[in-house]
């Protein structure tokens, strides 16, 4: 069933000084609106608000209490933050609902790490996968970090919001999408095995892999072949062959 879109499912919150003064200097960002604290000075600040009124983009102010937690970052807001439109930014269940859904998706599980997310957002994108489900709980907000790691792709990949990891398994599953997660132990190869048009890919915690809630819901368990005494890659990295695996055969 679609639901209704929120503020938090249709755009990126950079926060920061130098962050909100690259978004505004990106001419292909569309930037919603800028929200300074109360108590920001400087010329930090008034360099922002030039920028801002010369695109257009309306700037509130706030106490600097609201801006921490809007940024969700109260270390290192700097009293100020942008609202950046993400397009195709939407909540799983409406894309689950689309005439055509998406196919071929990823799952993040328990990925805390925001380079590690950043990059697989990155990856992801370049590899033309219809979706990347990124659940608001945890795994790493999607903050500058995360944008930076990703080197501003996080701001057009297809991201799909959900809740929980679990929650958002169990919408695939009657939605008609079998779930494949990697592990070093699986028995059957990446490489060559039959995937089915739609299909989500978990993708489970640096360390402690798929996490209890969805691991009991996984189809099939896939491995990469490791050599060399290697015995797993990085998650970012096992993104990455996952989805260039899934670029070479779209429709196998």
């Amino acid at each position: 069933m679609a639901t209704d879109v929120s503020p938090k499912d249709r755009f990126l919150t950079v926060y920061g000084r130098k962050p909100v003064m690259e978004a505004l200097a990106d001419p292909a960002l569309d930037i919603d609106k800028i929200i300074t604290a109360d108590t920001a000075r400087g010329p930090a600040i008034a360099e922002i608000r030039h920028a801002a009124q010369a695109r257009g983009v309306p700037v509130t102010t706030a106490s600097a209490h609201r801006v921490k937690v809007l940024a969700g970052n109260g270390k290192q807001d700097q009293g100020v933050l942008a609202d950046v439109v993400a397009p195709r930014m939407r909540p799983l269940d409406n894309a689950l609902a689309e005439p055509r859904p998406p196919q071929r998706v990823l799952l993040l599980d328990g990925i805390t790490t925001p380079a590690n997310v950043g990059m697989i957002l990155r990856t992801a994108t370049a590899a033309g996968l219809d979706g990347i489900v990124v659940p608001r709980k945890g795994v790493a907000s999607l903050d500058p970090l995360v944008v930076k790691a990703s080197a501003g792709v996080a701001f057009r990949a297809p991201v799909l919001r959900c809740t929980t990891a679990g929650a958002a398994a169990h919408s695939l599953i009657e939605a008609g999408y079998p779930l494949y997660a990697l592990d070093s132990a699986a028995p059957a190869s990446l490489f060559g095995a039959e995937l089915p048009a739609r299909a989500a890919f978990v993708l489970g915690a640096e360390t402690a892999g798929v996490g209890d809630e969805v691991r009991g819901l996984v189809t099939r368990w896939l491995t990469i072949p490791m050599h060399g005494g290697v015995e797993s890659l990085n998650v970012s990295a096992a993104a990455a062959v996952l989805c260039f695996e899934l670029a070479r055969y779209p429709a196998r």
